[in-house]
């Protein structure tokens, strides 16, 4: 059995609304540029993505939101999978209900502005899941084994849908991101059986307390720092940690002006933190290897349970990240 750590690096792969539906006279949905990320004659979202895991020899996971196919169809989404597929990445779903809002079709019927998963009924929430899964089994050609839902809000009824849809894997939670309202759904890292899904969460952790309460922050490129990275890498191994879910975008890979992305630069801090966590697992591969969610173990997918305590980074890192971020927010060409 490979003792090693997993991590698994999770890309949520979606358009954007762009303002769409606030302003529809003004805005329209952005396809192409919140994926490729193009400036400059250089792809810096997935262009940037694929060279990086392939250099260095790195499993992960596209999650591809599909819901887009009801106001854009088939591409250009579609092509990027494309991509992604003769990269040979994995593929996986991920739904923000709120592109339903665009169906045409009065056989589907019709559906609100509302882009949360939770909250909802079962049937429409089925309705939803089973549309979207027909979407990704044309682009891909296979059935979704994992679902993330948008903005990663979860409540119980969702992993019932996913349940009886025989999707056996999920990662809707990230505790740094939205709090469940459900105490069986406040997982900080492994990974637990719900509902008879095997949630993989995005791994969360302890940044900072003040005045007595813990902040909650989860595992992302853009948001952490590397010198945090790698301590919480490092200490989620010595505290047996099987599983560590991080996840980006492909949007995290640039700057941008305006929600339209009418001017695009690369972002300098995002893009060195990917390469150095993917150089990292590389040169550590006694230690770590990289996951993606079609090549979980059966025995990790069979689990009930492998959840841990929540893990606590000093607070020097948190005072560190915040300076570089606010640097790289403040300074375009930073």
């Amino acid at each position: 059995m490979d003792k090693r750590t997993e991590i698994s690096i999770t890309i949520d792969t979606e358009f954007s609304i762009g303002g769409a539906l606030s302003n529809p006279e003004k805005y329209k949905p952005v396809s192409e540029s919140a994926v490729l990320c193009r400036t400059d004659g250089e792809e810096h979202g997935l262009g940037f993505l694929l060279e990086a895991f392939n250099k260095y020899n790195i499993s992960a996971s596209f999650f591809v939101e599909c819901a887009n196919y009801f106001y854009f169809g088939d591409e250009p989404m579609k092509s990027f999978v494309k991509r992604i597929l003769d990269a040979g990445l994995d593929t996986q779903l991920h739904i923000h209900p709120c592109w339903l809002n665009f169906n045409q079709d009065k056989n589907i019927g019709t559906f609100p502005t509302n882009d949360s998963c939770a909250g909802r009924d079962y049937d429409e929430l089925r309705k939803i899941f089973e549309l979207c899964i027909e979407v990704f089994q044309r682009w891909t050609g296979k059935r979704p084994e994992a679902i993330r839902t948008g903005s990663l809000v979860a409540d119980l009824n969702l992993y019932k849908v996913m349940r009886d849809l025989e999707i056996p894997l999920a990662s809707n939670i990230a505790l740094g991101v939205f709090q469940p309202d459900e105490p069986e759904l406040q997982i900080y890292n492994g990974y637990t059986k719900i509902e008879g899904v095997t949630e993989f969460p995005v791994f969360s952790y302890n940044d900072m307390n003040m005045f007595g309460r813990m902040h909650i922050k989860s595992l992302q490129i853009t948001s952490c720092s590397w010198p945090e990275m790698k301590y919480i890498l490092w200490n989620a191994r010595k505290l047996g940690i099987q599983n560590i879910v991080i996840l980006t975008h492909p949007f995290e890979y640039i700057k941008k002006a305006d929600m339209q992305y009418n001017e695009l630069t690369r972002n300098r801090v995002n893009k060195k933190r990917l390469e150095k966590l993917c150089k990292f697992i590389a040169e550590h591969d006694q230690d770590f290897v990289s996951v993606d969610f079609s090549k979980l173990s059966q025995a990790k997918r069979a689990a009930d349970k492998n959840c841990n305590p929540l893990l606590r980074t000093p607070s020097l890192y948190t005072i560190g990240r915040k300076i570089h971020n606010k640097i790289n927010d403040s300074f375009w060409y930073y």
